[in-house]
């Protein structure tokens, strides 16, 4: 198996800010932007003035080649540290749960952090920060003014939730102008409006030296309706709109501002879910009680989407990890499972994924893992998804997208296909600092 942590093409000399530059940087994620979406916006139909100004006005990676596995927690933390998920430590969505008591809960806590993040290094250096949605952003002491993402079952008391972990009286200060925050659960482009005008009035008020805003909206739609749809495009669309005021307001406050946007993982349209626990239950490798929930296990899925984490109990023991191998290699020749890839631990960690997984398995670009609805679950069933990411890096249509103007940044330059990794220490660099774990080299 090849590594998916490659560089790609060698970039050209001066393509992006020097170190002695040390600018106010704004990096915007807009969750599932595809690099073509962009690129060849026209061709595709997708009217985003305001991020065209970055392929015209700056420089832009042709691809980003993302980590294992492609799905946004692990991706952001990527983006923040430069590391890969085993050195980082935010390996999946999901906290592992193989019982199933956590109420699906995620990494939403910065203490998960194994490594600094540009947050810290920029509070390191006395410089303020500011943060509106970006993921394992909860408790994040480095920042300044933190809006972090949490949510929990939708209800009204999400938002008190989402009050009482950010940094005290900053949404009730905001509300009073603009109205009532988005709730945390709430994916929807309204949402992500919301959130825009709630991250550009805390730029223009406050003028953090560093500040990240997450967007989401059209991950949810392509999960929803499936990528390249007319559904998506109209949704990119609106959240053009939603940059362009957020850049508005970023230049106002900062006239030398390096400004990027990022995406965490390209999608791939899907038609059907492959649910592991029906195959580990009926291999006696998951054990189900009378009502219907787990209580025993010796081996568990723990899914990423198109992939999944396949962690034991036992790890070190030799006739578990035997006896996984068989299931796995079974269920592979068959076709109508739609697994394309079972990646052994010590592949795993060439590719920088979950140092605990000690099979990784990789389905078919239509098909997924679907997640435990107890034991009567079948093993294949017809998605309930249109759209899905979290396949192996190499995957080519989970490549995501890397675009940056502002100062000292060359206009029109293609950097090519670059690492994920090297997005952060290039960010670290334009604000005139280094990252201390970053795996590869900042942009050049």
């Amino acid at each position: 198996m090849k590594s998916a942590l490659l560089i790609g093409s060698a970039l050209l000399a001066s393509a992006l800010p020097s170190a002695a530059l040390a600018e106010p940087v704004l990096l915007i994620s807009i969750d599932g932007l595809q690099p073509a979406d962009i690129i060849q916006a026209e061709q595709r139909g997708i009217d985003a003035p305001n991020l065209k100004r970055f392929v015209a006005e700056g420089s832009y990676a042709a691809a980003v080649r993302g980590i294992l596995p492609t799905i946004t927690y692990p991706s952001h933390a990527t983006l923040l540290t430069g590391a890969s998920p085993s050195r980082h430590g935010i390996v999946g969505n999901n906290s592992f749960d193989p019982l199933q008591i956590n109420q699906g809960g995620w990494f939403w806590f910065a203490s998960d952090f194994k490594v600094p993040t540009l947050w810290d290094v920029a509070a390191k250096a006395k410089l303020t920060t500011a943060n509106v949605h970006w993921p394992v952003s909860v408790g994040a002491r480095a920042i300044t003014w933190n809006i972090p993402q949490i949510w929990r079952t939708g209800h009204n008391d999400d938002a008190k939730l989402v009050k009482a972990l950010a940094t005290p009286g900053l949404i009730e200060s905001l509300e009073a102008s603009l109205g009532t925050y988005a709730p945390g659960i709430d994916e929807s482009i309204q949402g992500d409006e919301t959130r825009g005008q709630f991250a550009a009035a805390l730029i223009a008020r406050e003028k953090p030296y560093f500040t990240t805003v997450y967007l989401t909206a059209l991950d949810h739609e392509q999960h929803e309706k499936g990528p390249d749809t007319s559904a998506a495009h109209a949704v990119l669309s609106r959240i053009d709109a939603v940059v362009g005021k957020i850049i508005a307001a970023q230049m106002l406050a900062h006239p030398d501002s390096v400004i990027a946007v990022v995406s965490d993982h390209g999608f791939s349209k899907v038609d059907t879910e492959v649910n592991l626990y029906r195959a580990f239950i009926d291999a006696g490798l998951i054990e189900i009680d009378a009502s219907g929930k787990i209580k025993n296990w010796e081996a568990s899925p723990w899914n990423s989407g198109g992939s999944s984490a396949v962690i034991l109990k036992r790890p070190s023991d030799p006739a578990l990890v035997a006896r996984v191998a068989k299931l796995l290699a079974e269920l592979k020749a068959d076709p109508k499972n739609r697994i394309s890839d079972i990646a052994t631990a010590a592949q795993v960690a060439q590719m920088g994924g979950n140092p605990d997984a000690s099979f990784y398995v990789g389905f078919a670009p239509n098909a997924y893992a679907g997640g435990f609805k107890g034991g009567s679950a079948p093993l294949i069933s017809p998605s309930g998804s249109n759209g899905m990411h979290g396949y192996f890096p190499m995957d080519r249509s989970m490549l995501s997208s890397f675009m940056i103007m502002g100062k000292g940044v060359p206009k029109g330059r293609n950097l090519g296909e670059i690492d994920m990794r090297a997005i952060a220490p290039t960010l670290a660099q334009a604000m005139g600092l280094t990252l201390p774990d970053a795996e590869v080299a900042a942009l050049k």
